[in-house]
């Protein structure tokens, strides 16, 4: 992790920030809501986890350096957005949990509530899980 910590903390550090001061403001308040959300929603099923720290991490290039280094080197986001950058790549653990986190909260919903906004998000849910699953995997690497 060495010599790759310090290639991708060099990177990130010397990326072009937008000239605006607002701007900036506004892609840091996206960086920190979303991975809020992405954080809590490691907790709430059918929340997904993954999309929020994507667009966290691009937010985070937009507007601060010291974030996206944070989330680029960090122990879980890391790796799901290295992978993510070479190649749109999604672990299968991560594909199994996405869809059983989004098949408990359909139960839940259904069990719950009824009507076209449940069938709504539970088709969004299909629509989503698919995408999910129509994504390569990285290689697995022989030890």
């Amino acid at each position: 992790m060495g010599s790759n910590h310090l290639m991708i903390t060099d990177e990130i550090m010397t990326r072009k920030l937008p000239r605006s001061r607002v701007s900036r403001l506004l892609f840091a308040a996206l960086a920190y809501a979303s991975l809020g959300i992405g954080l809590v929603a490691i907790f709430i099923p059918g929340l997904p986890t993954t999309e929020f720290v994507l667009l966290a991490a691009w937010a985070a290039t937009k507007s601060s350096p010291r974030l996206s280094a944070w989330l680029e080197n960090h122990k879980v986001f890391g790796p799901i957005l290295s992978n993510w950058r070479n190649g749109r790549l999604v672990t299968r653990s991560a594909k199994i949990s996405a869809t059983v986190s989004m098949l408990l909260c359909a139960l839940l919903m259904l069990y719950l509530m009824h009507g076209w906004p449940v069938y709504a998000a539970i088709g969004g849910m299909v629509l989503g899980n698919l995408w999910i699953w129509s994504r390569p995997e990285p290689k697995v690497q022989a030890s």
